[in-house]
């Protein structure tokens, strides 16, 4: 692994082809297919990476069944594991400029965002060795003076972590983390088009020397290796971070091995800003909540509902900053918005902004610099004038596009956000406290934020309702996916048993 240290050096080199990682060794795929992983930003290839299939599957899932059942990470002390995943923390702290890096190079994601976001991944670790090992508790009964009942927690066995491109390294570790914490074995799945940090990741645990076979990475597309893992009768759990339909898929596919299944899906999270709200603060969150990341994130306030007495004045200012919003190099630190994922993804992202044309929006759009044609860029957008029941309002667009409209009252406002398929989050912006409370609770997602962007706390949950999810992950909630509740009933009384068939 190569030390980046000169961040205004950065360049759009070249990288090493990845191999899978499997039992811990680094090999090629069975079939010797390779994916040619394509820069965002140039459209120039950065490498090739193996491409795992069913029978790649069926090896690592092998290695992570004989690591469980056989191998000592279920079975040996706390203290033992819980330094293993100390250790993996610190050589994630030893490598964040080379995964900023590597993040920003794959995913066109800007490196200034890349950087924050990266700096997150090793505390996930630190996180929930901390919580296995002061949160992962029983409860105790007593039934009089006859029985003690008492809870313990067991790890399930291989867990399938298949996780999306638009913020691979810190999503990976978000799952792999508490996967590991609480004694699994896992396959890692990462996203087709963003292999590199995922690749890192599998260096960085290969150097933390944890047994053969608990940690595995097998690269490959969604229809064969991921559908494989999914599939297979050995692996106990998976844990999906990405699109509703393919979530749907995944259950689907999933339940004929009666498989534990936690599903972070797709989002179309409303914010709501109120007259009385605080105008700059609103505004900020409003910009950030979509234009960061390159609008590619789940919880992005792709919505916005601002009251009709600001309309025009909020608009205005609105804008004025997406009219200001700097797109360039994703390795540039200045860079606000960089290129979206892939030429796919680019396509339907643009065309949706065609929806809206037809649909009768006034679009509102930055303008994407002459030198930036060859890259994935979509312009920061506004879909003014938009109503709720439009397609570009009521599906996810997933990229730097938002569909702007207006409410009356506090009524309206929760009528409109809860008109959507999707529940994931929610941002509500106003200085009446009892009445961010009201909305708040009213509104249909899993996580709402007032008078704040999305700012996480590690030890809440994480997760939507309707169509954004099935499941919490974070804090101690995850503990309800990654293990398996057992009750152990001993009785302490010489207490008489029915004697059946005796004369």
């Amino acid at each position: 692994m190569t030390s980046v240290k000169d961040q205004k050096a950065l360049t759009h080199t070249k990288q090493k082809d990845i191999l899978l990682y499997i039992n811990n060794e680094f090999v090629p795929s069975v079939s010797g297919a390779t994916i040619k992983n394509i820069n965002p930003f140039t459209n120039e290839q950065i490498n090739e990476v193996a491409e795992g299939r069913a029978e790649d599957i069926n090896k690592a899932v092998a290695a992570a069944r004989e690591a469980f059942d056989n191998g000592p990470w279920r079975t040996m002390k706390l203290e033992e594991r819980l330094a293993c995943i100390y250790r993996i923390a610190d050589l994630i702290d030893e490598h964040l400029p080379e995964i900023a890096y590597l993040e920003s190079l794959d995913t066109g994601l800007p490196i200034a965002q890349t950087r924050a976001m990266v700096s997150r991944s090793a505390e996930n670790f630190r996180f929930y060795a901390q919580m296995v090992k002061t949160r992962l508790v029983g409860d105790a009964y007593q039934v009089d003076e006859e029985f003690i009942n008492y809870t313990i927690h067991k790890p399930v066995g291989v867990a399938g972590l298949i996780t999306p491109w638009n913020a691979p390294f810190m999503l990976e570790t978000w799952k792999v983390a508490p996967a590991l914490a609480t004694g699994n074995t896992v396959i890692l799945k990462p996203a087709e088009s963003s292999p590199l940090t995922a690749n890192l990741l599998a260096e960085i645990i290969h150097k933390a020397e944890l047994p053969k076979g608990v940690f595995n990475v097998v690269h490959g597309y969604g229809e064969t290796a991921g559908d494989a893992l999914v599939r297979h009768e050995d692996v106990q759990l998976i844990s999906f971070t990405g699109e509703t339909t393919t979530g749907s898929t995944i259950i689907k596919n999933s339940a004929d091995t009666l498989k534990s299944c936690s599903m972070e899906l797709g989002g179309k999270s409303p914010i709501i800003v109120f007259e009385d709200a605080d105008f700059d603060r609103a505004l900020d969150a409003v910009v950030w909540g979509i234009f960061s990341f390159n609008g590619e994130r789940c919880t992005a306030n792709s919505r916005l509902f601002v009251q009709e007495t600001i309309k025009d004045e909020f608009v205005d200012a609105l804008k004025e900053r997406v009219k200001n919003i700097r797109i360039g190099d994703p390795l540039d630190p200045e860079t606000e918005v960089g290129a979206l994922i892939d030429k796919g993804h680019w396509n339907k992202v643009k065309s949706y902004v065609e929806i809206g044309k037809e649909e009768g929006c006034e679009i509102f759009s930055a303008e994407i610099p002459e030198e930036f044609s060859k890259g994935n860029f979509v312009a920061p957008t506004l879909l003014l004038n938009a109503d709720n029941s439009m397609r570009v309002a009521q599906e996810e667009i997933f990229g730097p596009v938002m569909a702007v409209m207006t409410f009356k009252d506090e009524e309206e406002a929760i009528k409109l956000a809860n008109d959507i398929n999707y529940g994931l989050a929610g941002y509500v912006w106003t200085n009446d406290i009892k009445k961010g409370h009201r909305v708040a609770h009213a509104v249909e997602a899993g996580m709402l934020w007032v008078n704040s962007q999305n700012v996480r706390d590690l030890r809440t949950p994480f997760g939507g309702s309707k169509s954004s999810g099935i499941g919490r992950e974070g804090g101690h909630y995850g503990f309800d996916f990654y293990t398996e509740q057992k009750i152990v009933h001993v009785s302490i009384a010489e207490h008489r048993i029915q004697q059946f068939g005796k004369k």
